[in-house]
């Protein structure tokens, strides 16, 4: 396998999850391979290619240098699996594959639907493609300068399935959204071919409103696998694709833990790290090392705006990462705009302990504060953003373990859409 070349094509890759991915189904070999569009025509005449995935900007440019291109990819206008074979080089389309699989897996029915698919580049043909095979009532595909654009969406108020093919909402731009969703009172379901962050600000919005919706990373996988068996010609069985789908989905989410001040989040953070081997980030922290300053003299010299200006631009920095445990302030809940920031790439736990085993030494809101009265004030904000709220009168330990447990059950489960929509109801576990 190493004495061939298999590997992604494209020209900024920076973000891909690609190599993971195909390392995890067993090829070793594949790599980034990052071109500029002059340097193409030459590569691909390499005798040595054994498979490659073309993604953005090529996916059309690379089709006039094929040997044989599958049907259904010619339809499609564009390509992204290639493989050489006696000496030619065959070209498909799996993107479809892995659409249609997304869709499946977010329980998005495309049939007798309107289908309005935001972009008009390869992975927009692909999901036209997929909208058509699907069964779909009506496509309408919006662009920034065609005559079905962003300043006339309301000609598509009756869009019933939202598809974003655009990388409007990719990392590090994770606060943008191509479109509001409010625009289509009757959309049923949302899928967002963007995969980082886990949830766009458009896949956000979906699971406000309790749409069912879905990121683009197991269209990815999907796709992935599918070009697999065409690398080496064999078999994957499904079940392999969502073992690698879970294995990544546990890779890249964050575990967030919120909760009154002194309920233990550090304590259990630091033995999530330690049982995880995850780096645990402490927000407070970072706002001291930025601040140069303590918390509490934060409060006394610039007051409390100030403190939740610093901790906001935190959550946003460290929420926009992957595979941490992030600790957060006691009060970071305070601020609604923090929700987004820790739930794009976070399960989020509350963390629960007896009011009279709350410490309040360097806590400035705690000391000589009504504690219940606080807590009391708070519960209605942990609710709104918690996914899961966690008993910790036990030991670190035992809680650091019992969260480990549903976070893996969590990337297992495959769902995808809101375990509460509207964030209405919420898990509890006793460690």
């Amino acid at each position: 396998m190493s004495e061939r070349i298999y590997g992604l094509l494209g020209r900024t890759l920076g973000h891909s999850w690609s190599v993971p991915i195909h390392a995890a189904a067993g090829n070793d070999a594949y790599r980034l391979i990052e071109l500029e569009p002059r340097e193409l025509p030459c590569f691909l005449s390499r005798p040595d290619i054994g498979g490659l995935n073309i993604t953005i900007p090529y996916k059309r440019d690379v089709m006039s240098l094929c040997d044989v291109i599958d049907p259904a990819a010619r339809d499609i206008g564009s390509v992204n699996t290639i493989v050489r074979r006696d000496g030619k080089l065959y070209a498909w389309n799996t993107d479809i594959i892995g659409f249609l699989y997304m869709a499946d897996l977010a329980e998005v029915d495309l049939k007798d639907r309107k289908v309005v698919i935001l972009g008009n580049g390869g992975t927009s043909l692909t999901a036209q493609a997929a909208a058509r095979a699907a069964g779909a009532r009506e496509i309408a595909v919006i662009t920034r300068s065609g005559p079905d654009n962003y300043e006339t969406l309301s000609r598509h108020a009756d869009g019933e399935i939202v598809v974003n093919t655009t990388p409007v909402g990719m990392y590090p731009s994770n606060s943008e959204a191509a479109v509001d969703l409010t625009c289509f009172p009757a959309c049923q379901g949302v899928l967002d071919v963007v995969y980082n962050p886990r949830r766009t600000a458009l896949l956000l919005q979906a699971e406000a409103l309790g749409l069912p919706c879905s990121d683009g990373l197991p269209m990815l996988v999907a796709q992935a696998m599918a070009a697999e068996e065409l690398f080496f010609n064999r078999s994957i069985d499904s079940a392999e694709t969502r073992r690698i789908l879970a294995l990544l989905r546990q890779k890249m989410e964050n575990i967030v833990l919120i909760g009154m001040p002194g309920c233990g989040k550090s304590t259990v953070g630091a033995a999530l790290a330690e049982l995880t081997g995850r780096e645990a980030v402490d927000l407070d922290a970072e706002i001291i090392k930025g601040a140069v300053k303590s918390i509490p003299t934060i409060f006394a010299e610039d007051g409390e705006p100030a403190f939740r200006a610093l901790e906001r631009d935190a959550a946003a920095r460290f929420g926009a990462k992957s595979g941490k445990i992030i600790i957060c302030g006691g009060g970071i809940v305070k601020d609604a705009e923090n929700y987004g920031f820790l739930r794009q790439n976070g399960r989020i736990y509350q963390l629960y302990r007896a009011i009279e085993a709350l410490p309040t030494a360097g806590r400035p809101l705690s000391q000589g504060a009504d504690l219940a009265a606080m807590a009391a004030e708070r519960e209605p904000l942990y609710h709104r953003f918690r996914d899961v709220g966690i008993d910790n009168n036990g030991s670190a330990a035992d809680t650091a373990a019992a969260i480990w447990r549903d976070f893996c059950a969590d990337s297992d489960s495959q769902r995808t859409e809101p375990e509460h929509a509207g964030r209405e109801g919420t898990g509890d576990l006793r460690s």
